[in-house]
């Protein structure tokens, strides 16, 4: 029994499984057929996207030809065009270029036409050359310097005319401001003394004096004249000798030391000595009180003892009459207020003013004009530069390196210019007056020359067929410059060129 149930046990535990199975195989043959009808749509779908692909695409790919061959077709007719429009050009340029052939040797056969032609013409012009240099009887250098000349005739005209324009409009721009500032200046600066008279007379209380003077076999004058270093000059002037000596201290020394031994009566070699020795210190200790003085009133600080000693030296020099120290100081002033109206620097200007002409205090034996002289001595004694500067140009010998060594010049200019400043002796004026007019008559075209103006003005009249009026204005201008480069003079100097002409007929 047990072994008939294990067997019908195990009979249906294999029925079972193969049930199972078959139930299984058929779930799995039913999940296959599901699957593979899920995928033979899919792949049913996928055919049909690409059938619609591939319709799309060929639809795209037709269009895109076609508009290919429609751009294909517009470049096709493009570079035809093109081909036309380079097949015309190519042809006009082969008709220029034959006609430019044509114009060539068209102006070759006139090139050759116009060189026979310059042959030709050439030939004519020596000819007439020939025949001009004949009738003329002049060559070619001879006319070219005839022409040259002419030309610089013109040339000389305009540079004239310009000149004298120039000189018109600086002269309007300047002449009302220079002209107030300088008399505003002078006014300002009135000097008490015009000129001053530096006399090397001494007086006598009698004629007998001179005798005594003299001494026994010219004792007392030879010795005066030994020591003292000037020359005494005992003549026919009444109750009065004369001293003279080209230092103006010496001579002054020598004056107060007669004048004193006239009032002891004690003239005799030894007491000559003594009193020359003591007015030499008096005259001295004036001169550095003068300086100081000097330095005080016309505003200058800080010169050094020996600059001050120096401008002492000034008070016994005159200048055509001007007293020399005086001269300085009215200058320092003057300088000092035309750099107050430019507005540069005014204490420059009154150092420079007030030394300008300390070279003049200088012994004679020193070589160089007073400008350079006074400017090496300011040098040496740590005077300004500047002011240096102003000293040694304010006559042109050098150059002018600021407005206060123009101002310098200017100032020097005016003190000495103003009227009655200065005064000279007849016979340098009369010799001045005449080399002036000698000096103005030797230029070419001049007539006659007259100095007026106490030798101020110089009125120059020409010849009117050689001169022009442009021609006048230069011929004024090279006068003024050899006045300058030649002649001394006090102030300055007008040059007026006059040009006249007439025309003089009768009536008969």
């Amino acid at each position: 029994m047990n072994l008939i149930a294990f067997g019908i046990a195990g009979l249906a535990l294999i029925l079972g499984f193969a049930i199972g199975f078959f139930i299984s195989r058929s779930q799995t043959e039913a999940a296959h057929r599901k699957l593979q009808g899920k995928a033979d749509q899919i792949l049913l779908d996928a055919k049909e996207q690409a059938r619609t692909v591939e319709i799309q695409a060929r639809d795209n790919a037709l269009k895109i030809s076609q508009a290919a061959e429609s751009e294909i077709n517009r470049l096709r007719a493009e570079l035809d065009r093109e081909e036309e429009r380079q097949q015309k050009r190519r042809n006009e340029l082969d008709g220029r270029v034959e006609r430019l052939e044509q114009r060539e040797q068209a102006v070759n056969k006139r090139q050759s036409a116009v060189d026979r032609r310059a042959n030709e013409v050439e030939k004519m012009h020596e000819e007439h050359l020939q025949e001009l240099q004949r009738v003329a009887q002049m060559n070619v250098e001879e006319a070219r310097g005839i022409l040259l000349a002419e030309v610089e005739k013109d040339a000389r005209g305009d540079m004239a005319r310009i000149i004298r324009q120039i000189e018109t409009e600086a002269r309007e721009e300047g002449e009302k401001r220079a002209r107030n500032l300088i008399a505003d200046a002078i006014q300002r600066v009135a000097s008490d003394r015009v000129a001053e008279f530096t006399t090397s007379l001494v007086p006598l209380p009698n004629e007998e004096m001179k005798g005594r003077i003299v001494g026994r076999n010219g004792r007392n004058i030879r010795a005066f004249e030994q020591a003292a270093g000037v020359d005494v000059i005992v003549d026919d002037t009444p109750e009065a000798v004369t001293i003279s000596c080209f230092d103006p201290v010496r001579r002054e020394i020598a004056r107060r030391a007669l004048s004193r031994l006239i009032l002891d009566g004690r003239i005799h070699p030894a007491h000559i000595e003594k009193v020359l020795d003591d007015e030499q210190k008096a005259v001295e200790k004036t001169i550095v009180e003068a300086g100081e003085q000097a330095a005080f009133d016309a505003g200058v600080a800080g010169l050094h003892s020996e600059v001050l000693r120096m401008m002492g030296r000034l008070k016994y020099r005159t200048s055509y009459g001007q007293n020399q120290l005086a001269h300085a100081v009215e200058v320092a002033k003057l300088s000092g207020i035309l750099a107050a109206e430019l507005g540069a620097n005014v204490d420059l200007a009154k150092a420079g003013g007030f030394l300008h002409d300390l070279g003049k205090a200088m012994d004679h034996n020193q070589e160089g004009t007073h400008a350079l002289l006074g400017a090496e001595f300011a040098k040496r004694y740590g005077v300004n530069p500047a002011v240096v500067n102003a000293i040694a140009s304010h006559h042109h010998e050098v150059e002018q390196e600021s407005v206060e060594a123009v101002i310098t010049e200017s100032a020097d200019a005016i003190s000495g210019a103003r009227p009655g400043a200065r005064r000279e002796d007849l016979e340098a004026y009369i010799k001045r007056i005449r080399a002036l007019e000698d000096m103005a008559t030797s230029f070419k075209g001049v007539n006659q020359a007259y100095a007026i103006q106490a030798g101020r003005e110089v009125r120059i009249i020409v010849k009117p067929e050689e001169i022009d009026d442009l021609e006048a204005t230069r011929l004024a201008r090279d006068i003024a410059k050899k006045i300058e480069e030649t002649m001394q003079y006090p102030g300055q100097i007008r040059v007026t060129v006059i040009r006249e002409t007439r025309a003089v007929d009768y009536a008969k």
